[in-house]
C-alpha cells in the first residue's frame, strides 16, 4: 500500500499531506479488511421464500433528483403518477447510478457488473455501435427467463448489437457519434440483428437503437426494423430513418406497446418481466402537443411531465387488469437531469433539477449519479416508507434473484447486493457501505459510508471546474467529501484526512484488481483498468 501511493502520480502533492505512512497504510489495511469482510457490503442474503411477482423496471432518460416531486418538496414539475408508487411504496433516497451517462449505467442495471470492467472506459456507445454485453453473461432477463418468466425489453437499448451489412459482416461506428457513420446506408435495413436482446434473455424487444438523437432513425421489433431506412433525418444528429419515424412518436409508442405487452400477459400463468427504458426527457426534447406550454416553465418541464403521464398509463394498466398486489415496479433514472433542460430556466422557476446535490448530467459530482428511486410491491413493501440506505441500480439483478429464488452463478452479477431486506423493512443497516460510480470521462468516486472520495480534480464532467475548460492546475488532485455534513459538496476535505484517502484508494485499488466486489474468486477484468486518470491539459489563453 505505501508502494502502491508513493507511486501514484498526483497523491504526494503538497496539498494532501500524505504522513505517516506507516500509520496510513495500517489503517488503509484495517479499512479494506473491515470493508470487503465484516462489513456487509458483499453480503447475499438468503431468500425465506421463492416469490414470483411481475417485475416491470422504468428507466426514464436524463431526468434529475430533483424532478421527481415526492423527492423536492420544493419541485415545480408536477409528477403524480411517479409520487403514487413513491406514497404506495419505498423511497430510496441513497441510490446510484454507476455512471453519470447512460449506456454504462444500462449495462451495470442489467448485469450486475460495473460497466468500467468492459472496454467502454469512458463516454457511451452509438448508435451502430458492436454489442457492449457479450454473449453468455448472465443479465437479469436471461436469469428471470430461467426462473419460469415471461421478458420484454421495450424503448432505448444503447447497449450496442450487430447490424447485418449488405454486404456480410457487422456495422461497427467504434462508439463514435460525433460525425456520421460511413457505412450506415450499407446496413441491411431488412435482415437481421444479431447479438442483442433477444440473444440476451429477453423473449421480446421493441424500441430503438441508442439515444434518439442518434442514427439509424428506425423502429426495431425484436431483430428487425418494422420499416426499413429509406429516407435521411436528423434528431441532432443525421442519418438513415424510416419514411414514418418521427421522434415525438417514440415515447407514446414504446408506452403503447409496454401497455399492450402487459394485457396481453396480465392473465398468463407465467409472470412477466419489461425492462422499460424511456428515450426521455433526453435530447431531443419533443413533448406531444397535448403536453406542450403544460408546466408553464420550459419544454424539458413539458416532457418531463410527458414522462410521469407514461409512469401513469403503465400503473394504469396495471389497475385495469387487477394484477396490481402481484407486479413489483421500479421507476429510476440513467443519470442526473443534463445541461440540455437549460437549468438556467428551470431555476429561475425556482426548480433545482438536482435538488440540493452538485453537479448534473456526466458529473462525478452526487447530481451525476445520484437518482430517483422509489419502488411499489404491494402487501411487501411498507407504503409511504423511505430508506437512506445506500444502493445502487446494479443491485437489482441480485435483488431480483433473491426475490424468485434464483442461485447467481460464480461469475455473473459480480458487483451486485440485494437489498431485499431493506426493501422489506428487515434490516438494520444498509446490505453496502461503498459503492464506486464514474464520470463521462472515466474518473472514478467511491463511497465509504457518509464519504466520498473523487479521484480527480473538478467535475470530471460538463459542469465547472469542467476538464480541458477551466484550469485545475492549483486544484488539489482528488476531493474528499463529508456527505453526512455537506451533501453539496462543498467543502474539499482531502488535506485534513489523509488516512481516510489512503484508506478508499485502498478499497477501490482492490474493487478494481478483484474483478468482482461480492465473495468469490479473483476474475479478470476485460481491459486493464486505470483507477487515476491523467489531469487534463491546462486550456489554452484565449485571444
Amino acid at each position: 500500500m505505501v508502494q502502491f501511493l508513493a507511486s501514484t502520480p498526483g497523491i504526494c502533492r503538497p496539498s494532501f499531506p500524505l504522513h505517516s505512512l506507516h500509520k496510513i497504510a495500517t489503517l488503509a489495511f484495517s479499512a479494506v479488511v473491515g470493508v470487503f469482510v465484516h462489513v456487509p457490503f458483499f453480503s447475499v442474503a438468503k431468500a425465506d421464500s421463492a416469490t414470483r411477482p411481475n417485475i416491470i423496471f422504468i428507466l426514464a432518460d436524463d431526468q434529475g433528483f430533483g424532478d421527481v416531486g415526492a423527492l423536492n418538496p420544493d419541485s415545480k414539475i408536477p409528477t403524480p403518477n411517479i409520487d403514487r408508487i413513491a406514497n404506495e411504496g419505498m423511497i430510496f433516497g441513497d441510490a446510484h447510478t454507476s455512471s453519470s451517462v447512460c449506456t454504462p449505467t444500462r449495462y451495470s442495471v442489467l448485469t450486475g457488473r460495473y460497466h468500467w470492467r468492459t472496454h467502454l472506459q469512458k463516454g457511451v456507445l452509438g448508435g451502430f455501435s458492436k454489442p457492449l454485453i457479450s454473449q453468455g453473461r448472465l443479465t437479469i432477463a436471461s436469469l428471470l427467463k430461467r426462473q419460469g418468466y415471461t421478458t420484454a425489453g421495450i424503448g432505448k437499448w444503447h447497449l450496442g448489437w450487430d447490424w447485418p451489412l449488405k454486404g456480410g459482416g457487422a456495422a461497427d461506428d467504434g462508439g463514435d457519434f460525433s460525425k456520421p457513420y460511413a457505412k450506415g446506408w450499407d446496413v441491411d435495413y431488412e435482415g437481421e440483428i444479431q447479438n442483442g436482446p433477444n440473444d440476451l434473455g429477453f423473449d421480446y424487444f421493441f424500441g430503438i437503437s441508442a439515444s434518439l438523437d442518434m442514427p439509424p432513425y428506425v423502429f426495431v421489433r425484436n431483430r428487425v426494423p418494422t420499416q426499413k431506412a429509406t429516407v435521411e433525418k436528423a434528431f441532432q444528429r443525421k442519418g438513415p430513418a424510416g419514411a414514418d419515424f418521427e421522434a415525438v412518436d417514440v415515447l407514446p409508442t414504446i408506452t403503447e406497446e409496454t401497455v399492450r405487452f402487459i394485457n396481453e400477459h396480465a392473465d398468463a400463468p407465467e409472470p412477466f418481466f419489461i425492462y422499460f427504458p424511456l428515450n426521455a426527457p433526453h435530447t431531443p426534447i419533443v413533448p406531444t402537443e397535448q403536453w406542450r406550454g403544460k408546466s408553464g416553465i420550459n419544454v424539458y418541464a413539458d416532457f418531463t411531465m410527458q414522462v410521469d403521464a407514461t409512469v401513469g398509463k403503465v400503473l394504469d394498466a396495471l389497475d385495469a387488469n387487477d394484477i396490481v398486489d402481484e407486479t413489483l415496479i421500479v421507476f429510476t433514472t440513467d443519470n442526473g437531469c443534463s445541461p440540455a433542460a437549460k437549468i438556467g430556466e428551470l431555476e429561475a422557476a425556482g426548480h433545482d433539477q438536482n435538488y440540493i446535490y452538485r453537479g448534473h448530467k456526466a458529473d462525478i459530482y452526487e447530481g451525476g449519479h445520484r437518482v430517483p428511486f422509489v419502488v411499489r410491491w404491494p402487501g411487501k413493501v411498507k407504503p409511504g416508507s423511505r430508506t437512506e440506505h445506500l444502493v445502487g441500480q446494479i443491485d437489482f439483478l441480485a435483488t431480483a434473484a433473491e426475490i424468485t429464488g434464483a442461485t447467481i452463478p460464480a461469475d455473473g452479477a459480480e458487483d451486485s447486493v440485494s437489498f431485499l431486506p431493506t426493501l422489506l423493512g428487515k434490516a438494520d443497516q444498509s446490505a453496502r457501505n461503498s459503492i464506486i460510480s464514474q464520470s463521462i470521462g472515466g474518473q472514478f468516486a467511491i463511497r465509504d459510508g457518509q464519504w466520498k472520495l473523487c479521484v480527480c480534480p473538478g467535475s470530471g464532467g460538463w459542469s465547472r471546474p469542467r476538464p480541458g475548460r477551466d484550469d485545475m492546475t492549483d486544484l488539489p488532485p482528488m476531493q474528499l467529501y463529508d456527505l453526512a455534513s455537506d451533501p453539496g459538496e462543498e467543502k474539499n476535505l482531502i488535506a485534513l484526512h489523509p488516512d481516510r484517502v489512503a484508506a478508499m484508494m485502498a478499497m477501490l485499488r482492490k474493487a478494481i484488481d478483484d474483478g468482482r466486489t461480492t465473495p468469490g474468486k479473483q476474475l479478470a477484468n476485460d481491459v486493464d483498468v486505470v483507477m487515476i486518470k491523467p489531469l487534463p491539459p491546462k486550456p489554452r489563453a484565449k485571444r
